[in-house]
Formats: structure tokens, C-alpha cells, sequence
């Protein structure tokens, strides 16, 4: 197809060079821009609702970090994009004035479609602590399939709405294990660099942490971790630092020191919604339609794809079914939203080009969470800031990274809390059960063993160096291990196996996956710069080259 038929779509083409060069502006002010500011504040205003028998040059399928990426940069080179995304737009505060709730107390904003909360640490001090909730489409989605809870974000952001921000780019040596078909080169030199300018990310002054004493447990898990011999790593995120600064000065409205993180967070993180989407929508090319669920897409008779579409009130009841067209589709609902929905498509002959590789290659990232009893002359702070900054890397030895992660409780606890990112092998598959009318995941708990020994290469290390014992209070009854979730969902539509190279999809021209379903299981780290950075990859050769 050349621009002169595509400019007929309303589509306008872009050589490579100008690509390039007109990203330079998003590298400025993307990583400027929300500030400091509160969330409602900063929010795209470009939420639209799209209508029934509308026709898109583009649709996008959720905005998160893939999605969020496509589409500002689809629209610098001229081209109309619409987003739909099954969650809230979050722009709208609470009686409280808040758009999030806090993560001690959560509510009805809180979790997606449940009557009760699911939290990761279940338990505290031997007592079950989740509640019930008023059904809402709240902002995390705690999903049961498989013998795993995946968390998931809901709303425009997606899981940057629910994540730490932990900004980590693979070690140069593990990522030929992460993407064997990407040309490390490239990721390096332009990509990465591309993707973290663009997410605004930064670092914590180590002067100041060395004082604050809302990381007295970072501080601690630093001690520990270089007493029995680990690197400690401080790591990047995408919180607004100065922000943090001013939070523990009182100068300001709390946020990660009001511990908020698990239901999103109201001032001073760097969400989507800040950055690549506050950019996306100042072009005046890309609209938003929030509480927006896709549920087929199919060749349309004319060319491009017939989508439907369920718009969705708070409750999570379906108000009206729309179909739209779209010369193109980009799959960007997250690894276990774009892999349900494809294979979904495959197996009900909607899409019956897909090949045999969707569903398949679905991983974890290894994530096992546990906790560690400190002695009395350890504390950790009754002050803690939700947003995590170190890590300790047991990568090459032992096939661990286990971030210092906070226990923000309020309280003293004495104790060290750790999300691992392990080497896990095992990868599971999603597949169509028709008697249900659902996906299946076939993965397994007991697939998490290998976790847990490679986290233990560091803990019980220090355990036995300080003469501690792990908690046993947190996920259960008498139960060590966080095995049961994964917070980094990974893979379902491997890049160069369900897809080409650059994440087009085989078999039908036009349809594209852009999100974590491309990335086979695991990246070493906190996964979401590297699937922004590949979407920087795989958009400019879409553009350049489709377009």
C-alpha cells in the first residue's frame, strides 16, 4: 500500500528521518510533564466515547505502556489514532477529594468488579486482613486463572496506575535472554535511552536517602544485603523526587509517604497519564474512550477489521454494544489481556490466520514475594515510602533480583519485605475452553519452586549471617513464600514466533501486537521500560515502513 491510498484513510506518511527527528520533542517534554502535580490534575483530557459505526485509522486496544507509546507516536507522524481501554479514566475525585484510595484502606475505588479485596499480603500479624468492597471498576484487577492471581492495572494508564515505578533496564548481558531477536545494539543506544526519557525517569539523591527516615528500611536491607556479601543496587523509578523530597519536608500533600501505591497513587508519581498520554493527546490526534471493552475483531468486507465493542458502566455491566472499523488494530491490553482476546479470536474462526504460537510462551517475570523478622536493633521505620529505590542483584550467581520493597503498615514492624525477579523456566500457555466460553491458563503453583530456591540464595544467606528466620505471618497461615501472583505478567504472543520481528501479527495484515504479550515469560528486572522501549523499537519500523 503507498501514502497517496493511505492519505485517502486520513493516514499521511512519515520517512524514517522525520520519524526520528520528530520525536525530539516528546523527549523534552514528556519527561516534564505532570510535575509534581496531583493526578486529576494532569489527566488526559482527551477522553472521548466513540460511536457505533464510527471508522478509525487506527484503533489501539488499551493504554498502557505499549498502547500509550503507539499512539503519540502514530500521531506525531500524522495519523489519527483512537484508544479504547476497559477501565476508568481516573480523573474524577472521591468524596475525599482523592482519585485513589489509600492502600491501607481501600474501597470501592480499589479493585476491579470484586465484592472483596485480594490482597497480596493476605495477612498481618496472624490475621486475615481483607475486606469486603462494594463491586466497582476499580483500579486493580486481582485475576484468578491458573494457580496464579495476576495484577493488573485498570484504567487509562493501565499498570502504570498500580505499579511502584521501578524504572529498570536489563544488565547489557542478560538481554540476549530476554528478546533473542532484537539487536541489543540498538536497544541500547537509542531505545532504552529513548524509552526512559520519554517515562521521565530518575533516581533517588543518595544524599538524601541517606538521612531520610522513610527509607530506614531500604537502609536496613542495604546492611544486610552487603554484610552477606550482595550488591545493593539503587534503581531507578519514574516518582517525581523532588516531589518525594518536599512530601518528607511537609511541604506538600503526602503520597508515597501517605503509602500510597497498591490503589494508585495521587500526586507524585509519573504515570502515562503524565507523560507518554499527556503528550499523545496534546497532538489533537488521539481520543480516549474509557469503560470501553473490545470483544472481536474480524476482516471487514471492505478492507480494514470490524471491532466490537461493550461499553461498560461502574458496575461492570455491558450499557451498549458498539461495532466501529479500523484500517488497523493494535493489541495493547497487556500480556494477559492481548493473549486471551487472540486466542479467543483464533479459536472462534474470527481470526483464523493467527498462528500456533498464540496463547503460548506466557511467564511470570519469577516473581516471589516473602519477608524477614529483624532483631529489635534493626527497625525499619514506622514511616515508609510506598515507592521502592534499591535492590540487591543476585542475577549472575544465583538468578535473583529482589527489590527492597516496603511494608508501609504505619507501624513498626522489624521487618524486610522483598519482591524477586528469578530465573523461573517455566512458561505456561492460554487456550480456548469451549465449554466455558473462556481462556484457560494452564499454569501451575508448584511451577513457582524454582523461584523460591533461587530467592532463597539470597535470603537465607542473610538469614543465617544475622541470625534471623523469615516471616511466617504475611501470606497465610504459617506460610513463607508469596507464590501465588505475579505483579509482571509476561509474554502469550512471543515477538518473532506469534508475531514478526516487530510485532506484526502473521496472517493478517494490519493487526499488531505492541504490549508485554511479546516479550517470552521474563526480563531479568521490573519489566515495563523494556516493553516501552521495544514499542519505541517495533513503532518506528511499523511506521516507517507499513505506513
Amino acid at each position: 500500500m503507498n501514502d497517496d491510498s493511505l492519505r485517502g484513510k486520513g493516514i499521511s506518511g512519515v520517512s524514517r528521518r522525520r520519524f526520528i527527528t520528530g520525536t525530539g520533542s516528546l523527549l523534552g517534554s514528556a519527561a516534564l510533564a505532570g510535575h509534581g502535580v496531583p493526578a486529576h490534575a494532569a489527566t488526559t483530557a482527551a477522553t472521548a466515547v466513540i460511536g457505533s459505526g464510527a471508522h478509525v485509522p487506527v484503533l489501539v486496544i488499551g493504554t498502557g505502556y505499549g498502547g500509550s507509546v503507539a499512539a503519540l507516536r502514530l500521531a506525531q507522524a500524522g495519523v489519527d489514532v483512537h484508544m479504547v481501554e476497559m477501565g476508568m479514566a481516573w480523573n474524577s475525585p472521591g468524596s475525599d477529594g482523592k482519585i485513589f484510595a489509600n492502600t491501607t484502606s481501600p474501597d470501592y475505588r480499589s479493585y476491579w468488579l470484586r465484592t472483596r479485596t485480594k490482597q497480596p499480603l493476605s495477612n498481618f500479624l496472624g490475621f486475615p486482613i481483607d475486606k469486603d468492597v462494594p463491586r466497582y471498576t476499580g483500579v486493580l484487577d486481582a485475576e484468578e486463572m491458573g494457580g496464579i492471581i495476576v495484577y493488573q492495572g485498570r484504567g487509562v494508564g493501565g499498570g502504570s496506575l498500580v505499579n511502584g515505578g521501578m524504572a529498570v533496564t536489563p544488565r547489557r548481558e542478560n538481554f540476549g535472554a530476554v528478546l533473542p531477536s532484537v539487536d541489543a545494539d540498538e536497544m541500547y543506544s537509542v531505545y532504552y535511552p529513548r524509552a526512559n526519557a520519554g517515562l521521565g525517569v530518575g533516581t533517588v539523591n543518595p544524599t538524601w536517602f541517606e538521612t531520610a527516615a522513610c527509607y530506614q528500611y531500604a537502609r536496613v536491607g542495604r546492611k544486610h544485603a552487603q554484610r552477606s556479601g550482595f550488591p545493593f543496587v539503587f534503581v531507578p523509578d519514574v516518582y517525581d523526587w523532588a516531589y518525594m523530597e518536599q512530601e518528607a519536608a511537609g511541604t506538600v500533600p503526602r503520597s508515597a509517604l501517605a503509602g500510597e501505591i497498591l490503589y494508585g497513587n495521587n500526586y507524585g508519581k509519573k504515570s502515562l497519564q503524565k507523560t507518554y498520554l499527556a503528550s499523545a493527546t496534546a497532538t489533537g490526534r488521539v481520543a480516549i474512550s474509557p469503560l470501553h471493552k473490545v470483544t472481536s475483531v474480524a476482516p471487514a468486507t471492505g478492507g480494514g477489521y470490524t471491532v466490537v465493542i461493550d461499553q461498560l458502566d461502574t458496575g461492570g455491566n455491558t450499557t451498549v454494544t458498539k461495532t466501529v472499523t479500523a484500517d488497523r488494530v493494535f493489541f495493547a491490553a497487556g500480556s494477559v489481556g492481548t493473549s486471551k482476546l487472540l486466542v479467543k479470536l483464533k479459536a472462534t474462526g474470527a481470526l483464523p490466520g493467527l498462528n500456533g504460537e498464540v496463547g503460548k510462551g506466557w511467564g511470570d517475570n519469577g516473581n516471589v514475594m516473602c519477608g524477614r523478622a529483624n532483631h529489635l536493633w534493626d527497625p525499619t521505620g514506622a514511616l515508609q515510602s510506598s515507592i521502592p529505590c534499591s535492590g540487591i542483584d543476585n542475577w549472575a550467581a544465583g538468578g535473583a533480583f529482589a527489590e527492597v520493597a516496603p511494608l508501609p503498615t504505619g507501624i513498626e514492624t522489624y521487618a524486610s519485605f522483598y519482591l524477586s525477579i528469578t530465573k523461573n523456566p517455566h512458561r505456561a500457555r492460554f487456550s480456548w475452553n469451549a465449554a466455558t466460553g473462556k481462556v484457560d491458563l494452564d499454569w501451575q503453583t508448584a511451577w513457582k519452586q524454582p523461584s523460591i530456591d533461587m530467592a532463597k540464595t539470597i535470603f537465607d544467606k542473610i538469614n543465617a549471617k544475622e541470625g534471623t528466620i523469615y516471616r511466617t505471618d504475611l501470606f497465610g497461615a504459617y506460610k513463607i513464600w508469596g507464590d501465588h501472583l505475579t505483579y509482571h505478567p509476561l509474554g502469550g504472543a512471543v515477538l518473532d514466533k506469534a508475531t514478526d520481528n516487530y510485532g506484526r501479527l502473521h496472517g493478517h495484515p494490519g493487526l499488531y501486537v505492541i504490549d508485554g504479550a511479546l516479550v517470552p515469560g521474563n526480563t531479568s528486572v521490573n519489566p515495563f521500560v523494556t516493553i516501552t522501549a521495544l514499542a519505541e523499537r517495533n513503532i518506528e519500523a511499523i511506521i516507517a515502513a507499513d505506513l
